[in-house]
């Protein structure tokens, strides 16, 4: 298949773009920055998705048989390239978020649960919903906490930041919130179990790891996987209500139980994540966050010292 790849060489687009070279697609990038592919020989047109009129000026005459949409955030993001290619494509990839569902007392959410209309992903779920009303072989995949190297969102980062800093670690709540990670590697594999799948085709599926771990967990985690014994951890619980630090965010995840059933990804599309939750963080501390000699820049923590000095 010729297929386009909405940012490709970033994060998920390296991973998705090297295995859909593997499988032997031909591969076209379309990205606004100046970072090279990440595989040698791929074309990239670089524009900004959010002009459309130069989106549509630098993709007109293109031909496509599938697009991964992977960095659309709203609606409009994503019109010019229905307008574009909506008739022609046999399948219409987009990376959505199980942000967009609403804070329940049930859990796990699954894919048919309902959408909060005020979530920072509303945009999205207006995309998942035009596209099912515009009668285009799509699909949409719901990533939770998506982890793994080259993230560029402080996720596990923010752990191994403190786990090699033996610093005392503020986790908000008593630390038994439940959340979910997935490798990005798993999240790729299944975007391209998806394409070409009829069955997948009008359905929207849930992407992430086997299984839910609490806070405390993760930092466990986090430090076993970076080598440390977990029992030296300091977890420091703090109530999130009783600091206003604005825009800032002290702690990487929303504070409440949030994680999902990926029954419906593992039974129509073949697949399962390959990652277990500390092999896959060992894989993002070796070869990101050391790899990058983010482990010896010097650091402040003034969000963490306020909850510290208060605790």
């Amino acid at each position: 298949m010729r297929i386009l790849v909405m940012g490709g060489t970033r994060f998920i687009g390296v991973y998705l773009t090297k295995l859909l070279v593997s499988q032997g697609h031909e591969v076209v990038l379309f990205n606004r920055g100046n970072k090279p592919a990440p595989v040698a020989g791929v074309r990239v047109i670089q524009g900004d998705r959010k002009d459309a009129a130069a989106l549509k000026e630098k993709l007109a005459g293109e031909r496509f048989d599938a697009i991964f949409d992977n960095n659309g955030r709203e609606l409009s993001d994503t019109q010019p390239l229905v307008a574009l290619f909506g008739d022609q494509v046999q399948h219409f990839i987009y990376v959505s978020s199980a942000g967009v569902y609403l804070k329940s007392d049930e859990m796990p959410h699954a894919e048919g649960d309902a959408v909060d209309p005020n979530s920072r992903h509303k945009g999205k779920f207006a995309t998942e919903d035009f596209l099912a009303s515009q009668n285009i072989p799509f699909t949409a995949v719901r990533p939770v906490y998506i982890y793994g190297p080259q993230n560029y969102n402080d996720v596990e980062a923010w752990f191994f930041e403190r786990v090699v800093r033996d610093r005392p670690m503020p986790i908000p709540g008593n630390g038994m919130a439940l959340t979910q990670m997935g490798h990005v590697a798993d999240l790729a594999a299944s975007m391209a179990a998806v394409l070409g799948n009829d069955q997948a085709k009008g359905q929207i599926y849930n992407i992430s790891g086997d299984k839910a771990v609490s806070f405390d967990g993760l930092a466990r985690a986090c430090a076993i996987s970076a080598g440390r014994d977990p029992a030296t951890l300091k977890l420091v619980h703090y109530d999130p209500k009783a600091f206003d630090f604005g825009k800032q965010k002290a702690f990487p995840m929303r504070v409440q139980h949030f994680f999902t059933t990926i029954a419906k990804a593992k039974a129509e599309l073949n697949w399962g994540p390959q990652f277990d939750l500390v092999e896959g963080l060992r894989d993002s501390f070796k070869n990101d966050f050391l790899a990058s000699g983010r482990h010896q820049v010097e650091r402040e923590f003034p969000l963490d010292d306020e909850i510290l000095a208060a605790s």
